[in-house]
């Protein structure tokens, strides 16, 4: 069986702490596989508001997820503290890719990396667009 391989980032610009709720548990009592891609969301959502960008604007413009890749490292419980790092990379004129790197805050144990290919969409002409020249200078710097 072959893996699925992201290549991470060598540095993260941003991280957060989420704790793994009740409802993020699957019937193997463990954090589920769909929870880490709400995780993740809420953590992007965090990362783009520290530099000044929503995920959906006033403008109707935003970002939709084209596609999603999980791998999974290590398992989390209820409770536990997990330490999101956000970085974004991969720009093209409509799009770039955010990395993340999902571990446990005690013990800075991996549960996961992730990566998910985001598109600028006008959310109010319903079709991809080029980024707006500001969302993508800070998202580049955030890069670098």
């Amino acid at each position: 069986m072959s893996r699925i391989k992201i290549e991470l980032p060598e540095k993260f610009t941003f991280s957060t702490e989420l704790e793994v709720r009740v409802g993020d548990l699957n019937y193997g009592n463990h954090l589920g596989n769909d929870s880490v891609l709400t995780l993740i969301h809420e953590a992007r959502r965090r990362f783009l508001a520290s530099l000044g960008i929503e995920e959906i604007g006033a403008d109707g413009i935003g970002f939709v997820i084209a596609d999603a890749a999980v791998v999974y490292r290590a398992q989390a419980f209820y409770g536990d503290k997990l330490r999101i790092e956000v970085a974004a990379g991969e720009f093209v004129s409509r799009g770039c890719d955010f990395y993340y790197r999902v571990s446990h805050a005690a013990d800075g144990r991996t549960v996961a990396e992730a990566k998910t290919g985001a598109v600028c969409f006008d959310f109010r002409a319903q079709k991809t667009i080029s980024f707006p020249p500001k969302t993508l200078d800070r998202l580049q710097n955030s890069a670098s």
